[in-house]
């Protein structure tokens, strides 16, 4: 495909363009999905990943979700505060916090349950085209490396 370089520059062809309206998007899907969990969008994240291994650090916590702990220690905070979740020293290290879920958190996962075919019903998508879309972004997702 010849693209002109003018053509290069209009916003429709941006990949950056697609990329944050697309997330933004997908975010406002979730958004009504998540409200009844009392949970936002990024907080849902965390949980996520507790779910999936707890006790984890700030920092481990903050790599799986490819942000800064600077962003992911607010959240934990409010999450803390909602009693879903919990900081502890460790005894054998008192430099390292470890955060886990409580009861009241892990109760969340009935309802999370619901959450995949609720957004899946939202977008009017199979499972299959949205794991192709997923499958498709692979590249730009975690924490990204850029070729020198």
């Amino acid at each position: 495909m010849d693209i002109a370089a003018d053509d290069l520059l209009k916003l429709e062809r941006q990949l950056c363009f697609a990329m944050v309206t697309a997330a933004r998007n997908v975010v406002s899907i979730y958004r009504p999905v998540l409200e009844p969990m009392g949970l936002t969008h990024p907080q849902y994240l965390v949980i996520l990943a507790l779910w999936e291994k707890s006790p984890r650090t700030l920092s481990e916590l903050a790599d799986e979700l490819a942000m800064d702990p600077a962003t992911a220690s607010p959240l934990v905070k409010r999450l803390e505060a909602q009693g879903l979740i919990h900081r502890s020293r460790r005894a054998d290290d008192e430099r390292r916090l470890d955060i886990e879920l409580t009861d009241k958190g892990q109760a969340l996962r009935e309802q999370a349950l619901l959450v995949p075919g609720k957004v899946l019903a939202r977008l009017g998508m199979s499972i299959d085209q949205v794991s192709e879309i997923r499958d498709a972004i692979k590249p730009f997702t975690g924490r990204f490396e850029p070729v020198a």
